[in-house]
């Protein structure tokens, strides 16, 4: 006897071509979200969106995060393929960190978000202290 498929379950006939299937899209974005949600990840990303940087000027540039929260969320963003560490001999050896093509092209991405944030999310005093630093 044959077993009832799950109604929740995806099947190959279940969306139309092209579209993705709500429990495929969820995880796609819980995963988003828990990668990028990750405090610092965005803003590093954020801020390499300029150009390369050595490490003292990205401690600098993301006010409030520490020296190893920085080189933990540095090699994380490198093993996700989204930033590059790259060696400059010297002397002095510098050591730079800058965006990857997939890194750049979330940039419109997290541009967007923070648009949707600053029309609809209402700031709060520490987030107020942040932004003017």
């Amino acid at each position: 006897m044959k077993e009832a498929a799950d109604p929740r379950s995806p099947g190959a006939d279940d969306a139309p071509a092209g579209r993705h299937h709500p429990a495929a899209c969820d995880g796609a974005l819980t995963r988003a979200f828990g990668f990028l949600g990750k405090r610092w990840n965005g803003v590093i990303l954020a801020t390499l969106q300029h150009g390369p940087l050595g490490y003292a000027e990205l401690r600098r540039a993301v006010d409030g995060i520490s020296d190893s929260v920085l080189s933990e969320r540095l090699s994380e963003l490198s093993a996700a393929g989204l930033t590059v560490r790259e060696v400059e001999s010297g002397p002095p050896v510098m050591v730079r960190y800058r965006l990857t093509p997939d890194g750049t092209a979330l940039m419109p991405i997290l541009e967007e978000l923070a648009g949707w944030a600053s029309r609809h999310l209402p700031e709060t005093p520490a987030t107020a202290r942040r932004g003017k630093s």
